[in-house]
């Protein structure tokens, strides 16, 4: 039942927010929260790993790399106050996935609809570059998220790290594969049940060069939404 799929997405994300189970990570998301941006001085601080969120019905997930600094790591949810989450959720938007082209807070009553956005680690790290003992400690998260969303049939990866994070957590599944497809905007791959579609991550190093453009993740959104009503 949605309810019992929605209680199930709560007490995880309960759980993740309160895992401190690589010390570098927690140690710098806390730092980062103490000392602050400028910018952001007169804000309180999430400073905790950030869970997944969106409909618990949805037929397509989300997948991006980490928490910003002061992006996710400082509102608690994942693109939540940062340029990649201003593109992001303005093509979800036009998608019809999300009510608001912007999502600047946890309250500010942004809805997804038939999807999910969540990360492959979920404590933002220094360089925004988790080890791969931290990637491999977090993959239990997106595994469990995948598992509850019972209706999903399609992953977006945002980025290469996202795709490989998602490879992996598709294969504590069982959904294993050999060789491992390789990374592309507008990449597919048939993964047991899924589909995992790639998209380059709508950081201000891709769109600010043009090298990802509205144009282009509206039409990994719009092939995702297809696969998923398939």
């Amino acid at each position: 039942m949605p309810e019992d799929r929605a209680a199930a997405l709560q007490q995880l994300a309960e759980r993740i927010a309160d895992c401190r189970s690589c010390p570098r990570l927690v140690e710098w998301r806390e730092q980062v929260a103490r000392e602050k941006r400028a910018s952001f001085a007169g804000e309180p601080y999430w400073g905790r790993p950030v869970p997944g969120f969106g409909d618990p019905a949805a037929r397509l997930v989300i997948v991006g790399l980490a928490p910003a600094a002061h992006g996710g790591n400082r509102t608690g949810r994942i693109f939540t106050g940062d340029r990649s989450g201003d593109f992001l959720f303005a093509s979800l938007h036009r998608a019809g996935l999300a009510n608001r082209a912007t999502s600047t807070s946890r309250d500010d009553g942004l809805v997804l609809r038939g999807a999910y956005v969540t990360a492959v680690n979920r404590c933002a790290p220094p360089g925004n570059r988790p080890t791969p003992r931290e990637r491999d400690t977090c993959l239990p998260y997106l595994a469990r998220e995948l598992e509850l969303l019972e209706r999903v049939r399609v992953v977006v990866a945002l980025g290469a790290f996202a795709w490989d994070g998602s490879l992996r957590a598709l294969g504590l599944l069982g959904h294993a594969m050999r060789p491992r497809p390789r990374f592309g905007h507008g990449s597919e791959a048939h993964v047991g049940p899924f589909v995992l579609l790639g998209s380059f991550h709508p950081s201000q190093q891709n769109t600010f060069t043009g090298k990802l453009t509205p144009r282009m993740l509206d039409g990994v959104m719009a092939r995702a939404i297809d696969l998923g009503d398939r």
